[in-house]
């Protein structure tokens, strides 16, 4: 696959940055049972979170945008479905980001309260945290493992890279799905072992991934089938 060594060392260097940000992003005020006591706390928490969030948005479409050019030369239409499915990923990046100030604003409300009544204020809250489990972690997730199986689909017809490192792809995506469903059918939480071991397989390919962009590239020498529209 012809592209700019450049290009894919970037592309894996926003997969690390992504990484990073997405570490930071947690905010485990917010998996408390008595959260909105602690968003007034913990402010800088829910700020960094947004912040770091926020980086991921530019970070995970900036990966499809270099790594397209080299796609594209594969399997056009494989391609542009990767690229659509990381803009709606973005899309719903967004959306969880600007749930975090709702929880300064619930929290603050929470502390001015005092002894109130808080009922409602917590009922929104858990609401809430919900609606934000579901968009990072059931919608985000299979809009991204939708695009990466076209990712990986056209690396591993072009042996771009290593075979069993799409194939470790393919497993991780599958194990990552699977989380989601759970969470989606309230079987698990994410904040569980069980959901962060799901999803440990396709975080390490991924970094695994990042680490060959970045010292490999894509290569050039192999076999390749041109399938443009198909």
């Amino acid at each position: 696959m012809h592209t700019n060594r450049r290009a894919a060392a970037i592309a894996g260097t926003l997969v690390v940055v992504s990484m990073i940000a997405g570490v930071l992003s947690i905010v485990p005020a917010l998996d408390e049972p008595r959260r909105l006591a602690l968003v007034s706390a913990h402010e800088s928490q829910v700020i960094v979170g947004a912040i770091a969030q926020s980086i991921m948005i530019p970070a995970y479409v900036g990966f499809a945008l270099c790594v397209y050019p080299a796609l594209r030369a594969e399997n056009e239409a494989l391609s542009l479905g990767f690229l659509g499915f990381r803009l709606i990923a973005a899309t719903f990046h967004f959306i969880g980001v600007i749930t975090l100030p709702l929880f300064l604003v619930l929290g603050h409300e929470f502390a001015e309260a005092g002894a109130s009544d808080t009922s409602h204020l917590e009922v929104l809250g858990e609401l809430l945290r919900t609606a934000r489990d579901l968009v990072n972690h059931v919608a985000l997730i299979i809009a991204l493992s939708l695009g990466d199986l076209l990712l990986f689909r056209v690396l591993w017809r072009s042996r771009s890279v290593p075979r069993w490192l799409s194939g470790w792809g393919f497993l991780g995506i599958g194990a990552a799905m699977s989380a989601s469903f759970l969470v989606l059918l309230r079987l698990t939480d994410v904040a569980t072992p069980l959901y962060l071991t799901m999803n440990a397989p396709l975080g390490l390919q991924s970094l695994v991934l990042a680490v060959w962009l970045m010292t490999r590239g894509f290569a050039t020498n192999a076999p390749t089938t041109v399938h443009r529209y198909g």
